[in-house]
């Protein structure tokens, strides 16, 4: 497991935090505040728009909130980030077809670029990198060009990249996108695999509830404001309706969705609906025609 001697137990408390972009009349974020313990993994999930990015770029300390206050173990965002405590993969990873650097030679580099020029990389650290190609199943290519990979490929390399320095907090935006359903499966057992081997926690920031539930030990609901901070399984279809109600609302005057309002209870749980309808969305939450209902959800 990595070790910072010194280091609290606590790894992430977000306290009040509220941010508002200039020229905005409402906030992006507005009194904000959640827990990460050491070693745990928090998943925060919201719809486009929910103040996801903003949260993040909060944590990482490229932004600073107008009110409320951010620590990553004990410190500010910015001194954790120069301290080495904090890794970040971002969304979007995107490599030029001929950038002239293998897989072992980008993975290498998150830790040579400390290192004068004419040093070469220690032992033990030529040692990590390989230890962590092999973690995240980048071995295999680790000789091809960076720009040659896939997607997922690409990804994998990036988390290997992100944990050579021995970050004690890895966070990744958007793990998921451009994954498709078996992909994003054996992607959560990446995860599972590298929290078990390094013990480093993690914060995830995504859209997709399947990555979230699979993946976290706990997970924080947000649009705008905090809906839910708790365990994966005390999800309910109404707090899933409530957090992602403003995605559905964005279609209810399109073609066959006009009219259209989302409904939200248990599998389990009778409908309060008058006759007959469908359920076209999983975990509960469905749509339905407004007349039928006799009033919103």
């Amino acid at each position: 497991m990595n070790y910072h001697p010194g280091v609290p137990e606590s790894a992430v408390q977000v306290e009040g935090v509220t941010f508002t972009y200039p020229g905005s009349e409402s906030p992006a974020l507005e009194n904000v505040s959640l827990a990460v313990p050491a070693g745990g993994r928090l998943g925060i999930l919201g719809p486009n728009g929910g103040g996801k990015s903003t949260l993040l770029k909060v944590v990482l300390g490229l932004l600073s909130p107008g009110a409320g206050r951010v620590q990553i173990f004990g410190q500010t965002p910015q001194e954790a980030t120069r301290g080495g405590l904090v890794g970040y993969v971002p969304q979007g990873l995107e490599v030029e077809k001929g950038f002239p650097l293998s897989v072992r030679q980008v993975v290498e580099l998150a830790v040579s670029w400390r290192l004068p020029g004419w040093r070469t990389l220690p032992d033990a650290e030529l040692e990590r990198v390989e230890s962590l190609l092999g973690l995240v199943g980048a071995a295999g290519f680790a000789e091809k060009p960076i720009g040659s990979l896939s997607g997922g490929q690409l990804q994998r390399v990036m988390i290997a990249r992100a944990l050579v320095p021995r970050p004690k907090l890895l966070v990744l935006d958007e793990p998921t996108v451009g994954i498709d359903a078996a992909g994003q499966s054996q992607f959560a057992a990446l995860l599972a695999a590298v929290h078990q081997q390094t013990g480093v926690t993690m914060l995830i920031v995504s859209h997709d509830i399947r990555a979230i539930a699979a993946g976290c030990d706990r997970v924080a609901c947000l649009s705008r404001r905090l809906h839910f901070h708790d365990a994966p399984s005390g999800l309910t279809p109404s707090v899933l309706a409530e957090v992602f109600a403003h995605d559905v609302a964005g279609l209810a005057g399109v073609g066959p969705l006009a009219g259209m309002h989302v409904h939200a209870h248990g599998p389990g749980e009778a409908c309060p609906m008058d006759g007959g309808h469908v359920h076209p969305v999983r975990l509960g939450v469905e749509a339905r025609p407004e007349r039928q209902s006799g009033g919103g959800a």
